[in-house]
């Protein structure tokens, strides 16, 4: 390695360090101030490591009835957990009928749904909420859940991926007299972990982390999720800053649980499904 190259490496090296360090200032400003007592969150200068350490918002936070945070917590995970399950069943299927059975109009078929990525999704709101509002599913949880289930990226991510497995896998199943179902189930599926477990991991904190919809299609504080009752505390609490980071860091939890155990297939199943960055 030449000398360019090496100062080429430092020079990226202290880049990286440094947008690392504006990365997570934010991070550990929520955790500092949810350890802290509300007359010391809101001081200046910011005190990064609390004087008084406290669990107490932690505690409020868990104990209010008046906002019920446990109920947003399992409104969130039920509804992202159910939704990605579904979602992967769905894509996954949509994926194998593109990319291994043949029909007439096939391609066309797929490259014309991929065209639909280039439609704003927020044009699809109003006539979405007035099917929904039709059937009747208006602060529901079926509201939540159905909703775009039918994913165009989860298809397209899905199918590159079960394009590279190998035919002869196939052809072998049907002259064992496997079905299409068979073969899907049995043969695909356990090769496409690495990109099912990436598609969930996007699925699940999109979903968790979905703001807007939910706060369209839900009217009652009993079936608000996390993003949109936390907006509720800001007004409710008069925006204590101490009781609305511990809620913020309570709800972080789940999604950094699900990066950490997902961590290692996100890049082998991004890169075998052949798209380039």
């Amino acid at each position: 390695m030449n000398n360019e190259d090496k100062v080429s490496k430092r020079i990226s090296l202290v880049f990286l360090c440094v947008m690392a360090l504006f990365w997570i200032l934010p991070l550990l400003w929520v955790i500092s101030t949810s350890l802290k007592p509300e007359s010391q969150a809101i001081s200046w200068p910011i005190r990064w490591i609390p004087e008084t350490l406290t669990f107490e918002n932690y505690a409020d936070v868990f104990m209010r009835q008046d906002v019920p945070v446990m109920r947003w917590f399992f409104n969130s995970f039920f509804v992202a957990t159910v939704h990605t399950l579904l979602m992967l069943l769905f894509n996954s299927m949509s994926a194998y009928a593109f990319s291994r059975l043949r029909f007439r109009g096939r391609d066309v078929l797929f490259w014309s749904l991929m065209g639909t990525m280039m439609i704003p999704p927020v044009m699809n709101l109003v006539p979405l909420y007035g099917l929904i509002s039709t059937l009747g599913w208006v602060n529901n949880y079926a509201a939540l859940i159905f909703p775009g289930l039918a994913s165009v990226f989860g298809i397209f991510l899905l199918r590159q991926f079960f394009i590279g497995i190998p035919a002869e896998l196939e052809e072998a199943a049907r002259i064992d007299g496997a079905s299409a179902f068979y073969i899907y189930w049995k043969i695909i599926l356990p090769l496409a972990k690495p990109s099912l477990i990436v598609l969930a991991l996007f699925t699940f904190m999109a979903n968790w982390n979905d703001y807007l919809w939910p706060l369209i299609v839900t009217t009652s504080a009993d079936m608000r999720t996390l993003p949109v009752g936390l907006a509720i505390m800001q007004g409710q609490f008069n925006i204590q800053f101490a009781k609305l980071m511990a809620a913020t860091v309570l709800s972080a939890i789940p999604v950094i649980i699900l990066f950490v155990f997902a961590q290692k297939f996100i890049v082998k199943g991004i890169a075998l499904t052949g798209i380039k960055g």
